[in-house]
């Protein structure tokens, strides 16, 4: 059965492993990164299953000291709000409902700052994840980057 903990010391490796393997999705994070991300956080969460590891999810709040453009873009035009910046589950926990199990969970969280927002890659593209998106009624409100690499900023209201 799978729950969404908090992130332990013994986390730490397996969760910058992740984050490496999928770094062509997500920016790059080292430990000292990590470190900071908990200063920053509203939540740095691991998804566990049964005891094992299956991946992790990073989220902000508004008013963070987050320093990441993408977050920036939305606290100029928003008061309140979560930012989830980054889910990845392993690959041997893919495809078994644990992503929308963390949606959920991370919706849950948000919904008393009205809503929940993100990006998606648009160049390079990223297909499967603006379809998830757009099923859970995610909606683009605007768009950062050049013909290099370019994101979606979505948001749900909540």
């Amino acid at each position: 059965m799978p729950v969404l903990r908090s992130m332990t010391p013994a986390d730490v490796p397996a969760i910058l492993e992740l984050n490496k393997r999928n770094v062509v999705k997500l920016a790059p994070l080292d430990e000292p990164r990590l470190e900071r991300f908990r200063e920053w956080t509203a939540r740095v969460d691991v998804v566990d299953v049964d005891g094992a590891f299956a991946g992790f999810v990073i989220t902000f709040a508004a008013g963070s000291a987050y320093d990441s453009e993408n977050f920036r873009w939305f606290a100029e035009r928003y008061d309140d709000f979560g930012y989830l910046d980054r889910i990845v589950l392993h690959e041997d926990f893919r495809r078994r409902g644990l992503g929308s199990f963390a949606y959920d969970a991370v919706e849950d969280a948000a919904r008393p700052h009205g809503r929940l927002t993100l990006e998606v890659n648009l160049v390079p593209r990223n297909d499967p994840s603006l379809a998830f998106h757009s099923g859970r009624g995610y909606l683009e409100v605007g768009r950062i980057g050049d013909e290099h690499h370019l994101v979606s900023l979505m948001e749900k209201p909540l």
